[in-house]
């Protein structure tokens, strides 16, 4: 049986990834803050699957807690084959309105763990010649949007050079950018979401099914959904100007996830 490790695995995208993973076979390793939801969610798990779910606590925006994953990851006698790096937040409010120690916290979570983990977990992979990292980014990486966007956008760059550098060695990686999901990300951050159309929201289980496939067709970047694949070619095409606006006003008032 393979091994899968998730972080950010209690809710949202992340526990999709678990319940999908789960029912495919695959033994867990579950990661997020909280220990006791941990412990609950791998038993349940546990109990309809029959996979081992492994639960570790770690909170990725210390070293500390980046350091423990990557020790998991760098073990060779019970290998991780698949990563899904999903843990992520968002912060509400504009440039400047958001605190130095905010914005250096998502840094830290959203560009130096998935650097950190992503490059523990590739080395026995590469060893291996096989396995595969998922990043969860954001369709806000192709949008001007204060530090959520650029450290989005740095996940997929990331992402997409390193599985250049790793073509031919058996492990895939794949950026993966969702918009609107239901979630608790909005809830944390104190986000409004009343005056998003229905028709944007996606459904986390059916994002996750795309995007395993898109994974093992070898896709580096996945957007999950033809809505917002049209609508990331109508970015392509409209000014940086008019998109900065737009973007500024409604992604930090309710932001895409």
């Amino acid at each position: 049986m393979t091994t899968s490790l998730i972080t950010g695995a209690t809710a949202g995208i992340g526990a999709a990834f678990a319940r999908r993973l789960a029912a495919d076979g695959h033994n867990l390793v579950l990661v997020a803050r909280d220990a006791e939801r941990l412990r609950k969610q791998a038993a349940e798990l546990h109990d309809r699957h029959g996979i081992e779910a492994e639960v570790l606590s770690a909170d990725l925006s210390r070293d500390d807690g980046i350091a423990a994953v990557e020790s998991r990851l760098a073990d060779r006698t019970d290998a991780v084959d698949l990563l899904i790096n999903n843990a992520g937040f968002g912060n509400k409010g504009r440039y400047l309105e958001v605190s130095m120690a905010d914005e250096l916290t998502m840094l830290k979570v959203h560009c130096e763990a998935v650097l950190r983990l992503t490059s523990a977990a590739a080395e026995g992979m590469r060893e291996r010649g096989r396995g595969g990292v998922v990043n969860v980014a954001s369709v806000a990486a192709f949008v001007p949007r204060g530090t959520y966007g650029a450290s989005k956008a740095w996940v997929v760059q990331f992402t997409q050079g390193a599985s250049k550098d790793l073509a031919g060695t058996g492990v895939r990686l794949m950026a993966l950018c969702p918009g609107f999901v239901r979630t608790e990300f909005h809830e944390r951050a104190g986000m409004g979401t009343d005056n998003i159309p229905g028709w944007m929201w996606l459904d986390a289980d059916k994002l996750v099914a795309t995007a395993l496939k898109d994974l093992a067709r070898g896709k580096t970047l996945s957007v999950p959904d033809p809505r917002y694949k049209t609508l990331m070619g109508l970015v392509k095409l409209a000014p940086r100007g008019l998109l900065g606006g737009v973007s500024s006003r409604t992604g930090r008032k309710y932001g895409p996830q």
